[in-house]
């Protein structure tokens, strides 16, 4: 009986423990702010265009996370040319494939984020310049 209340105390320790971190998570204020990655991304393609030259803006829903992903920049901007990289020029030049590479590029740069620090801590990513020649 003991070693079983022993257990009941731990996992409620636990249990508001977590709850403390899950609310103070919570409690920060949501202020987008967004972050251009300078310079521009150029990278070589295969096949059709040879090359794409594009500025991408990152958005956070929490502005005390930008020096965090600044910090991390080298980290992120090599996750996207190693994305780039492996393109069709083709694919690329179609609306279709310009969505899809936003698609797959926010996902590498939220999942290279959760990797490093244990959270995505960016929420989107824009294309503001998309050039494929």
């Amino acid at each position: 009986m003991q070693l079983t209340l022993n257990k009941l105390f731990i996992l409620l320790i636990w249990l508001a423990l977590s709850g403390l971190t899950m609310a103070s998570e919570e409690a920060e204020p949501k202020e987008i702010s967004y972050i251009e990655l300078k310079p521009s991304i150029i990278s070589n393609l295969t096949g059709g265009p040879k090359y794409i030259r594009c500025d991408i803006q990152l958005m956070t829903e929490y502005a005390s996370a930008v020096p965090e992903i600044e910090l991390h920049m080298p980290a992120i901007r090599h996750t996207i040319l190693m994305l780039i990289a492996n393109q069709d020029g083709k694919h690329l030049k179609t609306r279709e494939g310009k969505k899809e590479l936003r698609t797959k590029a926010l996902e590498s740069v939220q999942s290279t984020m959760e990797e490093i620090t244990g959270r995505p801590l960016v929420k989107d990513l824009y294309f503001t310049a998309y050039y494929v020649k």
